[in-house]
């Protein structure tokens, strides 16, 4: 039985997106109905298609008979998670070779890493990028010569846009294959610890570079809970990953087994059955819902409550903050993830991992079992995890292809409490974000990774409008008090919203220090942040006229998480009296900034998912 609050806001999101959900399946309806794009090709396009194809490639691409599958990929070899996708395209080609079939590297989309951007301007193209992620997609697809896609993507903006610029062409089967994260390095714990002690000058660049190299050592996504490792979740809980294969470590038989088993699976899917599930078959209201108790479940990033509204959206779908919420406070929080708990995810997929996860969600009535994935009907099959195959008569014959892998149903108990629970002992009742209101505006706070003791704060102003004043002023020695840190013009339209991840060991420490601190901003966190209690994405934004530009230091302002409240102690009277102060307009030069002014002009709010795009 489906629980009544989970029943309740999908129908309230179906109803809220029966005009853009139609009129987006009326488009992808009409796409599936046309010919095949390449059986009535011009010679001339034909041509071009395959001019750099082998023989026998050309050969295929000519008779028109078997699949052409595009390959979207955002391999660079300077970010760890992206590295392994160097080797996949020869991999996908391999296996489509086996079945008379193509492939194609149809197009590369960028991949920037907020990891690297932290604290400097390039960080204030981040948000953007997953937009122009979007229309890559779109442009590698636009050639449309393709029977199914393979996104090759992991990181905070990319899964993302591969998904948004992917549901304009969800008339074809589209595949995300993740890449899977590094192995464990340094304890989280470890790593943050000495963040903070550089923070207060105890430790040296040296000492902290080492940590930091430690934590991040390898090919592979970072293994704390983040927006990557959210992105990952996320799309194995909307059946687009192969079951189970999210986190899985590069270079590893397993995880080039089910590289190739995605592959094998779209093919016979399109040879054999002559039927797929389509994209816009997968991702639907009841998906989306799936999505979001995932995020609540597991204690996800904070960065899903802009990206899940506009990836949503391009599917027609309209979800709001308040739906958020409203779930929050029912689904159980069974993870406990770094910056959440002190283990990372490799610790996660040894407890039980995905199958775990989702066979307690699904049982327990919290997520839809009659929705499409990639691989069938029902979420059935994402209750188990894959193994190789050990039966060796039936291991491929061709060397340089991996081993097969079958899938074995998940532990019956998790292996480990302190990292998985059961729906029956969950670390908490609630879900890990919540929707903050107030005179202030609306915002979110992820609740999952601060202290109960510290879930409310009723302190002081202190006012900046650059993370780089605020640390400046704890350098001085100037916040060595209980108050709550406003950083305003950090939002959309004034500059991107950049995350604000160096805030985090400035205020965890003063948190450690007694002090009752907190954080209001129109800007982001990390999607790793925690500990501190931090009102984010706040809308409308200062330059939009929030009210956010016109506190003043030493206002009086409550965030109380529990109750979902953000309030300014000022009169109406008063706040009405008050001119909007406005510091950095205009100041968005150099690293680029000056090629996304148009976007800056054009984009949403964040509660409205942050998009540059109108999509209807």
């Amino acid at each position: 039985m489906l629980h009544p609050r989970i029943k309740e806001v999908t129908e309230r999101v179906i109803e809220r997106s029966k005009v853009s959900r139609q009129a987006y399946l009326e488009r992808m309806n009409y796409a599936k109905r046309q010919t095949r794009v390449r059986a009535g090709i011009g010679c001339g396009n034909l041509a071009h298609v395959m001019a750099a194809c082998s023989s026998s490639d050309k050969a295929r691409l000519k008779a028109d008979e078997q699949p052409n599958l595009a390959i979207i990929n955002s391999y660079n070899d300077m970010l760890s998670a992206h590295v392994p996708y160097k080797d996949y395209p020869d991999l996908i080609k391999a296996v489509a070779e086996r079945f008379d079939a193509t492939a194609q590297v149809a197009g590369g989309v960028p991949a920037m890493c907020d990891g690297v951007t932290q604290g400097r301007d390039g960080m204030e193209l981040s948000l953007f990028s997953r937009d122009v992620i979007a229309m890559s997609t779109a442009v590698a697809l636009s050639h449309d010569v393709f029977d199914g896609v393979f996104c090759l993507g992991v990181c905070d903006k990319i899964v993302p846009g591969l998904l948004i610029g992917s549901l304009s062409f969800g008339h074809l089967p589209v595949f995300f294959l993740p890449a899977g994260p590094m192995q464990s390095g340094i304890p989280n714990k470890e790593k943050a610890r000495v963040r903070q002690k550089f923070a207060q000058g105890l430790v040296s660049r040296e000492e902290l570079l080492e940590a930091e190299s430690a934590s991040y050592h390898s090919a592979g996504t970072c293994t704390f809970y983040g927006t990557a490792n959210s992105n990952q979740m996320l799309m194995e809980i909307m059946g687009l990953h192969l079951p189970g294969s999210s986190f899985i470590n590069p270079y590893t038989e397993l995880r080039d087994g089910l590289t190739v088993n995605a592959v094998e699976t779209m093919l016979e899917q399109l040879i054999e059955k002559k039927s797929a599930n389509t994209l816009s078959d997968i991702v639907s209201e009841k998906t989306v819902i799936n999505g979001l108790v995932g995020l609540l479940a597991t204690g996800g990033s904070t960065n899903h409550a802009i990206h899940l509204v506009a990836m949503a959206k391009a599917a027609g779908v309209e979800i709001t903050w308040k739906d958020m919420s409203d779930l929050s406070e029912v689904v159980p929080l069974l993870t406990r993830i770094y910056p959440n708990g002190s283990a990372d995810v490799n610790h996660f997929q040894a407890a039980g991992g995905m199958g775990f996860l989702m066979r307690e969600l699904r049982d327990a009535g919290f997520l839809h079992n009659d929705v499409k994935t990639i691989v069938g009907d029902s979420l059935d099959d994402y209750t188990k995890e894959p193994r190789i195959k050990n039966d060796t008569n039936t291991i491929m014959t061709d060397s340089a292809l991996p081993a097969k892998v079958e899938w074995v149903p998940c532990p019956e108990t998790s292996l480990d409490l302190d990292v998985l629970r059961p729906i029956s002992n969950p670390f908490n009742k609630q879900g890990g974000l919540q929707l903050l209101t107030g005179n202030i505006g609306k915002a979110v706070i992820k609740v999952s990774a601060v202290q109960e003791q510290h879930q409310v704060v009723s302190a002081p102003a202190k006012v900046f409008s650059s993370q780089s004043a605020l640390q400046e002023a704890f350098a001085k020695g100037e916040l060595n008090q209980d108050f709550i840190a406003v950083l305003k013009e950090q939002g959309p339209k004034a500059k991107g919203m950049p995350e604000l991840h160096k805030l985090t060991p400035v205020m965890a420490t003063l948190q450690d220090q007694g002090y009752k601190v907190a954080i209001v901003t129109d800007g982001r966190m990390s999607g790793a942040s925690g500990k501190v209690p931090a009102a984010i994405h706040l809308a409308p934004e200062a330059v939009e006229g929030g009210i956010i530009a016109k506190i003043r230091e030493g206002d009086l302002i409550t965030l109380d998480a529990p109750k979902g409240i953000l309030k300014l102690h000022v009169s109406e009277e008063e706040l009405a009296a008050r001119e909007f102060e406005i510091s950095q307009r205009g100041q968005t030069f150099g690293t680029g900034r000056e090629l996304f002014a148009g976007f800056r002009n054009i984009v949403s709010s964040a509660d409205l998912g942050a998009s540059s795009f109108g999509i209807e």
